[in-house]
């Protein structure tokens, strides 16, 4: 959240500049009204749904997207405070730009008029594993480095096992495909016209030298041909056609961990983030670059180099257990059972395990219930098992970067439980530092869309300015001493059940 006591507007003449940063999410659109000073004038929150039509199976509605941010531009000029550039508004405020960012390898098929020919798939949805794997297959870790500049997996999740799918099980989808679009880049497109991408978002296609990786995106004949061309992340990519807001820049914008980096104040080499919402997204800032096989390395952009790990499942297990229990999900993340060396363990791979594991076919799983074990023990272990699933995300990350932070800044609506902020920082051994910053890939997205159109120096400076602490959750020494017992359990649990939950899942 922006600082209300720094709410000095910045003028441009006569006229205060405000910008618009909005996060096209898992679950919701979440978006921001911000005056470049700082002060927060408003925000939107709307969510859409998931279905699951079959195992494995995660689609959403990409209109359900375009509605809810055409949703949020309405109510923000509804206000009668904000006017569009060029259109002033009594008061005098101008919004100057607009920042977009969203979850990423989730995927619209769309045709030459951009028009979606079926449900986009969701970075869950796991129904490419075999495509991916038989890509991944054939290259080997030196193809990978070369082309890459590090080991990425080639998962379920990527564009190119996606475009094998839909050549071999849709192929009438895929011949009128023109467009593979990430969810930004197709709202940008509905919004400005204008029809591209940015080689972050792109992780897994593009090279060190940001531009697509053709050798890799050669293996699977017509994906060159459907890839948007690349553009810098803080370039304009067009401006709005029509509505309230007509006229007004769109900047090209981001993947929503790299704008919640900014969301979330780091900027830095050194500087080390726990994002939390529907997954976990653990993530570090430095310029070395190790080879580690799990963590998604990408290329260097605007002097930073970023190290992530994305698990697969967060605030997604929560809800998961809030469903079954018919308790919502803050009653259950003030769960008060405590954590003991008998308590049970949680593995929260529901639909399987991004990093450092990337393992599709492991399966979530209890151990160590009895008789005694009740609603308020299960959504603890569900909160330890996320935060051992973390931590086994940073260690690879930190590996990747050979650097340890000492303290993460964390935000993120998962991150709004007291009681699970405790748990990671135990289960975690490292101080978290959760930042005023629910929205963080909204406000990450503003930030981008101020540097974006020179209202500020650089995003560096932005991220000091704007972005405000909340408090700091110090792991107990005695908690942190059983979490590191616990979590041996924890990863030989998962060797043990990984062949059973292989065969469950259909793979074994």
């Amino acid at each position: 959240m922006f600082p209300a006591s720094n709410a000095r507007l910045q003028r441009g003449g006569n006229v205060a500049k405000a910008v618009i940063g909005i996060d096209i999410g898992t679950t919701s659109v979440k978006a921001v009204m911000l005056t470049v000073a700082g002060a927060r004038i408003a925000d939107h929150v709307a969510p859409y749904p998931t279905r699951h039509p079959g195992p494995g199976q995660v689609e959403q509605d990409p209109a359900d997207w375009l509605h809810h941010v055409t949703a949020a531009l309405g109510r923000f000029a509804a206000l009668g405070r904000f006017a569009a550039l060029g259109r002033f508004a009594s008061s005098g405020m101008q919004v100057q730009a607009i920042g977009i960012t969203s979850q990423v390898n989730t995927h619209v098929f769309a045709d030459a008029t951009l028009a979606p020919l079926c449900p986009a798939l969701v970075w869950q949805d796991a129904r490419a594993a075999a495509q991916a794997a038989a890509i991944d297959a054939g290259i080997t870790l030196a193809d990978k480095i070369a082309w890459l500049g590090a080991p990425i997996p080639i998962d379920a999740s990527h564009a190119l096992a996606r475009m094998a799918w839909m050549a071999r099980c849709r192929p009438q989808v895929w011949a009128a495909t023109c467009h593979v679009m990430a969810p930004k880049d197709w709202v940008i497109a509905q919004l400005t016209g204008a029809v591209q991408a940015d080689p972050i978002a792109s992780v897994g296609l593009v090279g060190t030298d940001l531009r697509y990786a053709a050798p890799l995106i050669a293996g699977v004949p017509g994906a060159a041909a459907r890839l948007a061309p690349l553009a810098d992340p803080l370039a304009v990519a067009g401006a709005v056609t029509a509505g309230p807001f007509a006229g007004v820049p769109v900047v090209t914008g981001t993947m929503d961990a790299w704008a919640s980096l900014f969301g979330l104040g780091a900027a830095h080499s050194g500087q080390g983030i726990y994002l939390s919402g529907t997954s976990e997204v653990l993530g570090l800032l430095s310029p070395t670059r190790v080879a580690v096989p799990g963590v998604v390395t990408f290329p260097e952009w605007a002097g930073l180099t970023l190290h992530a790990g994305p698990t697969q499942a967060g605030g997604a297990s929560l809800d998961w257990l809030a469903r079954l229990t018919g308790q919502g999900v803050a009653a259950l993340g003030r769960a008060t059972a405590p954590v003991a060396a008998t308590s049970p363990l949680f593995l929260p791979h529901l639909q399987g395990e991004r990093a450092p594991l990337w393992d599709a076919a492991t399966r979530g799983s209890f151990a160590g219930l009895t008789a005694a074990t009740d609603a308020n023990a299960l959504a603890v272990a569900v909160m330890e098992g996320v935060a051992f699933s973390a931590r086994w995300a940073l260690e690879a990350v930190e590996a990747s970067g050979n650097l340890h932070p000492a303290v993460l800044q964390a935000g993120g609506g998962g991150m709004q439980s007291d009681r699970w902020c405790q748990i990671r920082a135990d289960g975690l051994g490292r101080p978290l530092q959760r930042m005023q910053a629910a929205d963080a890939g909204a406000v990450g997205a503003a930030v981008m869309a101020c540097a974006g159109v020179g209202l500020v120096a650089d995003l560096a400076a932005a991220a000091r300015q704007l972005v405000v602490p909340d408090r700091l959750f110090q792991p107990d020494p005695a908690a942190a001493v059983l979490a590191n017992r616990r979590f041996d359990l924890f990863r030989q649990f998962y060797a043990a059940a990984r062949p059973v939950n292989a065969a469950l899942s259909g793979a074994g």
